[in-house]
């Protein structure tokens, strides 16, 4: 359970929306564009869409490489410096992306934005909201998600009005001014606060301590990032294939609405967390995600090819994946404390971005040989062993 100083010290109001928006701007320009820009990137270069987004997965994977190297960046110089570092590297490199004048190019500019977008998402930002007030930052981590969380809502239909007039070129440019305008200086705004706080607050008063006995500490950590590394990879296998594989298991048309659900399920699940989940520790916040993500699928293994079913199936999972992100922010942070917070974050981004750049193409490879059933069981026994995972950390308390 939290303690009474972490519910009783007030979260950073300010730092929080300021953080929301960059969030919003990042995940938005640096990954949600990509998926409705990307025909006309495979059209500039005579590539295939599968060949594109093969290149998105290429570059996931560099940056899934790299996330261990960052966690100790953040840790040393604090996440608010890799932030605006960060936001700056990102608004380059979709310009390089944008002048790339061939296929290679193109590629080493795609894994910089990749990269790029690590030293600004979810895991520094994290990170960020616990240096500057690891008492309160769990429940910061939660109001985060629930902005951020409007990411795509926003973004899809900018990046598609923007795309109607103009190149996805064009397009790149106006998301670079945007990372170079708005994230730049409210990361440098925030790193000052930062900064200012650790000079004048008592190292006690900055410190959580983590509930999980030190000689237990490696094995829960290998645990919790099985977990969630489990997690990833149903979330972004079924992500990425959602339409067409709704549309094997025979919805048709209704297939793309099912979707639409997904958003507004995982906004809601982190509303009705922040709301009724004030006390709920991490732990059991993980667990119940791990509970809901292969339990959709389930749920739409059973129904096919039931409607109703295929939306119930969005529903769970999309509130799975939305606890599923608080929850990696806030689990690191209870077992493990506030030392070296960073640190973890970049270890256990690296595992989950590395499968959830493999994951899509597994599954792929799985419906072409096995067929969508067989695929979709072992998909869900996969994220079910995320729950063991959880409940062996419980009991290693």
């Amino acid at each position: 359970m939290p303690t009474a100083s972490a519910l009783s010290e007030r979260i950073p109001v300010s730092a929080i929306a300021a953080l929301g928006v960059t969030q919003i701007i990042g995940y938005g320009t640096l990954y949600y564009s990509f998926s409705i820009l990307a025909p006309d990137m495979a059209a500039t270069l005579g590539w295939s869409n599968e060949w594109t987004f093969g290149a998105l997965s290429v570059a996931l994977l560099a940056g899934g490489l790299t996330a261990p190297w960052l966690g100790v960046l953040i840790d040393r110089i604090g996440a608010g410096r890799v932030m605006t570092s960060g936001s700056a590297a990102a608004a380059i490199a979709l310009v390089a992306c944008a002048y790339a004048p061939g296929k290679a190019s193109y590629v080493a500019a795609l894994i910089a934005i990749e990269v790029a977008a690590n030293f600004v998402q979810y895991g520094a930002a994290f990170a960020l909201l616990v240096q500057l007030r690891p008492q309160a930052a769990s429940r910061s981590i939660t109001y985060l998600t629930l902005i951020a969380g409007f990411a795509s809502t926003i973004f899809w239909p900018i990046t598609t009005a923007l795309h109607a007039a103009l190149s996805w070129q064009s397009v790149y440019l106006v998301f670079a001014v945007l990372n170079m305008a708005v994230c730049v200086p409210v990361h440098a705004w925030l790193s000052r606060g930062a900064a200012k706080r650790r000079a004048t607050t008592s190292p006690a008063a900055l410190r959580v301590e983590g509930i999980l006995p030190p000689a237990r500490r490696r094995l829960g950590f290998g645990l919790m990032v099985i977990g969630f590394s489990l997690m990833s990879l149903v979330g972004s296998a079924m992500l990425v294939h959602m339409v067409p594989l709704l549309s094997g298991l025979g919805l048709g048309g209704a297939a793309a609405l099912v979707g639409t659900l997904f958003g507004p399920s995982q906004v809601g699940s982190r509303l009705i967390n922040m709301i009724f989940g004030k006390g709920l520790p991490a732990l059991w916040l993980a667990l119940i995600a791990a509970v809901l993500i292969p339990g959709g699928v389930l749920v739409l293994l059973l129904s096919a090819p039931s409607v109703v079913g295929a939306m119930l199936f969005a529903i769970i999972f999309g509130m799975g994946n939305g606890l599923l992100s608080i929850a990696s922010g806030t689990l690191p942070l209870q077992l493990f404390g506030s030392d070296g917070y960073g640190k973890l974050q970049g270890r256990m981004m690296a595992a989950r971005l590395i499968l959830s750049a493999l994951a899509p193409f597994v599954l792929a490879f799985g419906m072409a040989t096995i067929g969508i059933t067989p695929s979709l069981s072992i998909t869900a026994a996969l994220g079910g062993l995320a729950i063991v995972a959880f409940l062996l950390i419980a009991a290693a308390r």
